[in-house]
């Protein structure tokens, strides 16, 4: 689960080299089976997951190089015992501090210590107003009940809340009703994920190109209601089509922000990309993240936008969108889809190759017109 909406304007413009967005995997045990999960999360930890004293030095890390926002994810964060004292610790160290849940296990009192951690924002995983499609879709029967309890278990503490959709063929009617779900629940931010085939999620049927070009369209004509503020996620080839569209994109910054102001740490400290894109760029027990973040050659390459393959290296969107590295990957990875162990010995063929999910064609003209 991802943030891409948390308030950034308190980061020191000066720290150019550190990342903006920061998603740590704290754990990989989770109560759901969600068929998407990209980290193939389960009942039992990974008895490699870092400890609290490790955590605490990677919020050291991290506190050294910058003020990134700092999203406590999983697997399901509140799972970890010690999960209000990283948070508390990471926002004393200066981090802006949120969190991505399934939201089954927040309660008043989940909610309430959150406040106190200094969680500034709480990412909830809602895929349908039916709460038998979303039961269906987690795994477990329930699950909508007790995550829309947990939503208003923190809007009655005052902590901000987003909702994130995964979107599949099984939603694509919903997603202007779940933005009505939320608006009549006080709540502003959307993340919309498009599936990338990582985790359990290879197992799950892809859109095809060209819908996701009219789904991207469609939420991006939802994102100018009133009190909205929605980003598609895993899709940075909106940027050319809100281009298109007359709109003005200057708020959302580059499409794909994996490597250049984001990435991912995995419960064992192993730095990647983003989390759908398992290149182990170091581990932060065995070197700094710092060392990592600025000494990769992966990142290197990955931000440079010259460097990009196919129609991606070709499209006059190339450095405002950069196409999805991690569909790149997967679709041209031995096997095909991106898996889950890390793989640090895949070429730059794989993850510089051009987006199979865009069907742009370089130099083609707009067809677009906002209404």
């Amino acid at each position: 689960m991802d943030i891409r909406t948390v308030e950034l304007s308190e980061r020191d413009p000066a720290l150019v080299s550190a990342p903006r967005l920061v998603s740590w995997n704290v754990t990989a045990r989770c109560p759901l089976r969600c068929g998407h999960c990209y980290i193939d999360a389960g009942e039992k930890p990974d008895e490699r997951e870092l400890s609290t004293g490790q955590g605490r030095a990677l919020i050291d890390q991290l506190a050294a190089v910058g003020r990134p926002v700092l999203i406590l994810s999983g697997g399901e964060p509140l799972l970890r015992p010690d999960i209000y004292e990283l948070a508390r610790y990471a926002t004393d160290a200066g981090l802006p501090v949120a969190m991505g849940t399934g939201g089954t296990l927040v309660t008043d009192d989940v909610a309430a210590r959150l406040a106190q951690a200094g969680v500034r924002k709480v990412a909830v995983s809602l895929d349908s107003v039916r709460p038998a499609l979303h039961d269906r879709l987690r795994g477990v029967p329930g699950t909508w009940a007790r995550a829309v309890a947990g939503i208003e278990a923190l809007r009655r503490l005052g902590i901000s809340v987003q909702l994130n959709t995964t979107i599949g063929l099984w939603n694509m009617e919903e997603l202007d009703s779940i933005i009505d779900f939320g608006l009549a629940r006080g709540i502003r931010d959307y993340q919309y994920f498009f599936l990338v085939p990582t985790g359990r999620g290879q197992a799950l049927g892809d859109l095809p190109p060209h819908t996701y070009e009219s789904t991207i369209e469609r939420l991006l004509r939802a994102g100018r209601r009133p009190g909205v503020r929605l980003r598609p996620t895993c899709a940075p080839q909106f940027v050319r089509i809100a281009s298109e569209m007359g709109l003005d994109t200057t708020a959302w910054g580059r499409g794909c922000l994996a490597g250049l102001s984001y990435c991912r740490i995995d419960p064992t400290g192993a730095v990647t990309p983003c989390p759908y894109l398992p290149l182990s760029l170091g581990n932060v027990l065995e070197q700094p993240f710092a060392e990592i973040w600025n000494g990769s050659p992966i990142l290197a390459a990955l931000r440079d936008p010259d460097a990009l393959g196919g129609r991606c290296g070709q499209c006059d969107f190339r450095v405002s969108c950069g196409g999805c590295r991690a569909r790149a990957f997967g679709a041209n990875r031995p096997g095909g889809g991106c898996g889950t162990p890390s793989d640090a010995t895949a070429g730059p063929g794989t993850y510089l190759a051009e987006d199979p999910g865009c069907p742009y064609e370089p130099g083609a003209p707009a067809a677009r017109v906002m209404p």
